[in-house]
């Protein structure tokens, strides 16, 4: 599990370093070039890809965190 989550939050970073692989204005979509268009797309698949690292890591519903706030056992 630990891979598959490294792999979400790594593979944007990969994309965004590779700006010879986009680095042009066609194809175009709605009139914007495929540079800006492109970034737009991977900051949404970032967010998608950080929610499921968050999904994955979080602690399960038969685990409950510790609740600082309640340690006085009220």
């Amino acid at each position: 599990m630990r891979i598959v989550v490294a792999v979400l939050l790594i593979a944007p970073f990969v994309a965004y370093l590779a700006v010879p692989s986009y680095a042009r204005v066609k194809p175009r979509l709605a009139g914007f070039p495929f540079f800006y268009w492109w970034q737009l797309l991977w900051v949404i698949i970032t967010g998608v890809f950080i929610g499921i690292a968050y999904l994955l890591t979080r602690p399960r519903g038969d685990a409950p965190a510790s609740d600082p706030a309640n340690e006085g056992g009220e």
